[in-house]
């Protein structure tokens, strides 16, 4: 019998709290989905979700005897979330699906663990654990975990008709919890129904697509999705760029300790063409940061392969250090995947590396002169104040910052004599 009870989250007094409360007086609640997925993986377990025979009116009201806050997040879909000590525990009633559209679903409540189960997308996902720890698996979860296999419950064509999201899920849990090749049916009605995607709402694509970036390594999962037409339903961008760089990427996260950076990855999956960005931010629903990160990225220039630190700063200072971060990312990543025996791309990795260090360390400089001393210089109030001192600015700039305010005002003075 397999059991999470001896788990250090399972034993937590919040969590036994909530299932005693629920399991009591003819009520029953599990623990439902990622957390026993993840426990019975040796992952991580964050956050515990809680499945109840209870109506949400009842776990409410149960919670508000017991003096717990009870938060109706999702009551309509059945959702209750009860908050002990600051740690949110979302307690669902049991479902049936009345009604689907690949977008939304009517349900039903109902007090049926098989019928929860088999409404749910993935076999991983629909394992419960009881109130002692034990175990119940009613849709052949176990045995995926065991051999680590992402499958649809049931007919994957018809999962994937209940919510057409579910395609993108299928690769993201792929990327998560998979190994070896894709389950057979579902990568087919994932290719089958892929068009489906276009009917979601661009928040829940970029979402879910975000999610799918940011695991420890997608490659492979982005490499099925390729060979699925998913990838070029979603990124249109990607069809003639590609994900051959994010292996790459992938390794030079690893061996310098990047934090994944789903933005990065998609840098590296699409040309740096800012008005084809643009096209993509407002398509996907990007936030302004992050069509803003794209930009960056696009608008900064290449690194040279022979670039001065000193011609570094320059640019450092007319573009900013985020997109040019970016661009010293994905340029090391490229140089360390074409690998040993080139030695050109081994000086430029090199390069690379020692420039990512100045950026770290790098302040902006403050410019000496401002609008005021244009004006005290003589020159009347106008277009011309912004233009001249412009002109200084990228003297100064040129002179990698040296000039000092003395020489600079001497420098303004003789201009505007000059006229």
């Amino acid at each position: 019998m397999t059991s999470v009870s001896g788990e250090a989250w399972f034993t937590d007094p919040a969590l036994v709290r909530v299932l005693a409360l629920l399991n009591s007086d003819g009520g029953e609640g599990r623990v439902a989905g990622g957390a026993v997925r993840n426990s019975l993986m040796g992952l991580p377990v964050a956050d515990v979700d809680i499945a109840t025979t209870l109506k949400p009116e009842a776990v409410a009201e149960r919670a508000n005897v017991a003096d717990i806050k009870a938060v109706p997040t999702g009551i309509e879909h059945g959702t209750v979330t009860l908050v002990i000590d600051g740690k949110p525990f979302e307690v669902t009633t049991l479902r049936r699906d009345v009604e689907t559209d690949g977008r939304h679903a009517e349900v039903a409540f109902g007090a049926d663990w098989q019928m929860d189960a088999e409404r749910r997308d993935l076999t991983i996902n629909a394992l419960y654990a009881t109130a002692e720890g034990t175990v119940v698996d009613l849709v052949n979860g176990l045995a995926d975990i065991e051999s680590r296999t992402v499958r649809f419950i049931g007919d994957a064509a018809t999962r994937i008709a209940e919510d057409h999201l579910r395609i993108l899920r299928f690769f993201r849990f792929f990327a998560l919890y998979g190994s070896g090749r894709p389950d057979a049916e579902g990568l087919k009605a994932c290719a089958r129904a892929k068009d489906k995607l276009g009917k979601l709402s661009a928040e829940r694509v970029w979402s879910e697509t975000k999610k799918l970036l940011a695991a420890p390594d997608p490659g492979r999962a982005l490499l099925w999705m390729r060979q699925a037409g998913v990838l070029t339903e979603i990124l249109p961008e990607t069809e003639k760029w590609g994900i051959d760089a994010i292996p790459g990427l992938i390794d030079a996260e690893k061996a310098f300790g990047w934090t994944p950076d789903a933005l990065l990855r998609l840098a590296a999956m699409v040309p740096a063409d800012r008005e084809r960005l643009k096209v993509l931010a407002e398509r996907l629903r990007l936030s302004k940061a992050e069509a803003a990160t794209l930009d960056y990225w696009a608008s900064a220039p290449e690194i040279a392969p022979k670039l001065a630190e000193t011609a570094f700063d320059r640019l450092l200072y007319r573009n900013g250090p985020q997109g040019l971060t970016m661009r010293l990312k994905l340029a090391l990543a490229g140089a360390r995947a074409r690998g040993l025996g080139d030695a050109d791309a081994l000086a430029f990795a090199g390069l690379c590396q020692r420039l990512l260090a100045r950026v770290q360390k790098w302040q902006k400089p403050s410019f000496p002169l401002n609008g005021a001393d244009v004006l005290a210089a003589g020159l009347p109030a106008g277009p011309k104040v912004g233009t001249l001192l412009g002109a200084i600015e990228e003297e100064w700039v040129a002179g990698n910052f040296h000039e000092g305010r003395a020489k600079l005002l001497a420098r303004l003075e003789a201009l505007v004599r000059e006229g």
